[in-house]
């Protein structure tokens, strides 16, 4: 009979805000990566497939960081919603919103170092 382990998840996957902060920062790297150096691939040395490999794969974590975002929303209270969404657009943007979360808790719209 096989055995069924249960993975519990850890402390940086437990809350709404925790997913999103952790696929904002590879959303981040693979905007970063996509500017970067495909795109000067492409340009530069006409390889178009570095483009269509890693623009493919910063659809995808856009789109789960646009969900994740919604999911967290409520955690996060619209002002730091509508902030994340238009980091999301500039280059680095989710790093720095990032080192803002901090810690969110489920207090809506708290930034660490705040009272309520």
């Amino acid at each position: 009979m096989p055995v069924v382990q249960t993975v519990a998840l850890s402390a940086p996957m437990k809350t709404s805000v925790s997913r999103f902060r952790i696929v904002a920062y590879w959303e981040g790297i693979s905007y970063l990566v996509l500017l970067l150096i495909a795109m000067p691939l492409k340009y530069g040395l006409g390889l178009a497939v570095a483009v269509r490999v890693v623009g493919s794969l910063h659809g995808a974590l856009f789109v789960a960081y646009l969900v994740l975002l919604a999911l967290a929303a409520r955690a996060l209270g619209p002002r730091l919603t509508a902030l994340a969404a238009v980091v999301s657009l500039i280059p680095g943007g989710t790093f720095w919103l990032d080192g803002k979360l901090g810690e969110v808790g489920d207090t809506p719209g708290t930034l660490p170092n705040q009272t309520s």
